[in-house]
């Protein structure tokens, strides 16, 4: 696998993806058997729809605010916070202004 984030250095991830004009764009920052972790933008409208995942994983917001349902709850998550989402809850996002995030998913 290509590295396409150097291990051992440090890193700004809110400046390592763009925002693409009514897009979402992901990179993955680590891949292991014990999960992943990727980073995304989103731009204002856009989102995911409802789904569910078999893992726990956790939403750090980077830059911007999101809409985060769980369950059918909504929660407004904004630059600087994070929420886990439990594993084979439903869960949708949408960008409320257009939003950057850290996502941590482990595998149980």
């Amino acid at each position: 696998m290509n590295e396409i984030f150097k291990k051992g250095s440090v890193l700004n991830l809110a400046q390592l993806v763009d925002y693409s004009a009514g897009g979402v764009i992901s990179k993955q920052v680590l891949k292991s058997n014990a999960g992943n972790i990727t980073l995304f933008s989103f731009d204002k409208g856009q989102g995911l729809s409802e789904h569910t995942a078999p893992f726990d994983a956790m939403v750090q917001i980077l830059d911007g605010e999101a809409e985060i349902k769980i369950g059918g709850t909504p929660f407004l998550v904004k630059q600087g916070e994070s929420i886990i989402m439990p594993a084979n809850v439903t869960h949708a996002l949408h960008a409320v202004e257009k939003f950057k995030m850290l996502l941590t998913m482990i595998r149980g």
